[in-house]
C-alpha cells in the first residue's frame, strides 16, 4: 500500500479539477472567437456586414481566455508535483494561495463582463 494514500489521491484530484478548468478557460477562449466569426457570417447573409464586422476585442478576449487556461495547466502542475513532494516528505505546507485565487477569480469576472459587453455591442 502508498504511505498517505489518502492525501496522494485528494492531490490528484484537485490537480484533475484544475486541468479541467483549465480546459473550460480555453474552451470559452476558443467559443468567444467563433461567435464573432458566426456574427460575420450572420451579417454577410442578412446584408449588414457594416454592424456585424470582426472585433479586435474578442480576439483578444479569446486568446486571453487561451493564455490565461495555459497559465492555470502550468501552474496547476507545479502546485501538484510540490504538494506530492511534502507529502511524501511527511511536511506541513501552509495555505498561502488566497491571493492568486482572488486575483484569478477577479480576472474571470473581469474576462465574463468584457464579453457581456461585447455581445451587447454587437445585438444592439
Amino acid at each position: 500500500m502508498i504511505k498517505q494514500f489518502r492525501d496522494h489521491t485528494a492531490n490528484e484530484r484537485t490537480y484533475l479539477a484544475w486541468i479541467r478548468t483549465a480546459i473550460t478557460i480555453i474552451g470559452f477562449g476558443i467559443l468567444i472567437e467563433k461567435i464573432d466569426l458566426f456574427f460575420l457570417y450572420v451579417g454577410k447573409k442578412i446584408g449588414y456586414e457594416d454592424l456585424f464586422q470582426p472585433s479586435l476585442h474578442a480576439e483578444l478576449i479569446g486568446l486571453g481566455l487561451f493564455l490565461a487556461g495555459i497559465i492555470t495547466i502550468v501552474i496547476a502542475t507545479i502546485r501538484f508535483f510540490m504538494y506530492q513532494k511534502a507529502i511524501e516528505l511527511d511536511e506541513t505546507i501552509p495555505y498561502h494561495n488566497k491571493l492568486i485565487n482572488i486575483l484569478f477569480s477577479g480576472l474571470m469576472i473581469l474576462f465574463t463582463a468584457i464579453l457581456f459587453f461585447l455581445l451587447v455591442s454587437k445585438i444592439l
